[in-house]
């Protein structure tokens, strides 16, 4: 709280435990709206320009709309500030499978060794955080180019939206940002069954390799935590969904299935 920097713009109750902007909505949502992204867009300049958090990584990032806040307008940050506020994130995944005579398989991605979260680690075919103004099934389309060199026409015709995977951390060891953030998140989750001649390629810097995998050996993997938690929050819930995991195989099943589904204590709509 002391390291943000509120300065006069907003309202710190220490007592009731809230925070308010300075700002009386007027007829106008839509001039609310603009006053208050200006305003976090103000805080977090600032912050960049002291290089003030880590987890910003000194630069600025794409904008995202905050759910369930609207006035008029949308309200958005940038999606680097989210954890800070303690903001649900979306984000969308692909998970691209093949099935053969041997039974399913899965496409999975390995993450770069620069990226910021979870560098090395294991991945879902594609997935990105949803941007102002983009809705997830687009993102799906742009990620699965931009990551796995699928083209626009293959995945509208094939991805289908399985729901959603709702779950809520926070930031610790491993984590090379600041430590003690809330990370609520909200996945929409899209899958693809691929035909033998469609091999995922790494098309931009963000994916080293693909890597298609076994169920039992993604069982494994998923088990020694190889994969960046909320992708590995996906694949699981997949695998629920595929009858991979069962009441009669996985004790813990009801637990499990709850905690994909979490009810977050924010708007998400």
């Amino acid at each position: 709280m002391e390291e943000i920097a509120w300065k006069s713009s907003f309202d710190i109750d220490d007592s009731n435990r809230t925070i308010q902007l300075r700002w009386s909505p007027s007829a106008s949502g839509d001039e609310t709206a603009d006053i208050v992204n200006m305003t976090f867009q103000d805080l977090v300049t600032n912050w960049i320009d002291r290089d003030k958090f880590h987890v910003l990584c000194r630069q600025h990032s794409e904008r995202v709309a905050i759910p369930g806040a609207r006035y008029g307008s949308p309200v958005y940050i940038e999606r680097f500030a989210l954890a800070l506020f303690g903001i649900t994130s979306q984000g969308a995944h692909l998970v691209a499978y093949r099935n053969d005579d041997s039974g399913m398989k899965v496409w999975i991605s390995r993450r770069s060794a620069h990226l910021y979260t979870s560098p090395g680690m294991l991945d879902t075919t594609a997935a990105g955080g949803v941007k102002s103004g983009v809705s997830p099934f687009q993102t799906i389309v742009e990620e699965a180019y931009e990551e796995a060199s699928l083209p626009e026409a293959l995945i509208r015709q094939r991805a289908f939206c399985r729901g959603v995977v709702s779950h809520m951390g926070i930031t610790g060891e491993g984590f090379p940002g600041e430590k003690g953030l809330v990370t609520p998140d909200v996945c929409f989750v899209y899958d693809i069954e691929l035909p033998e001649d469609v091999v995922p390629q790494p098309h931009d810097d963000e994916v080293n390799s693909f890597t298609l995998v076994a169920i039992d050996d993604l069982k494994s993997a998923l088990l020694r935590e190889e994969f960046k938690p909320d992708s590995a929050a996906v694949l699981v819930e997949f695998l629920i969904r595929h009858s991979f995991i069962t009441p009669e195989n996985e004790p813990d099943f009801v637990e499990i299935n709850m905690k994909l589904h979490r009810r977050l204590p924010f708007r998400t709509g």
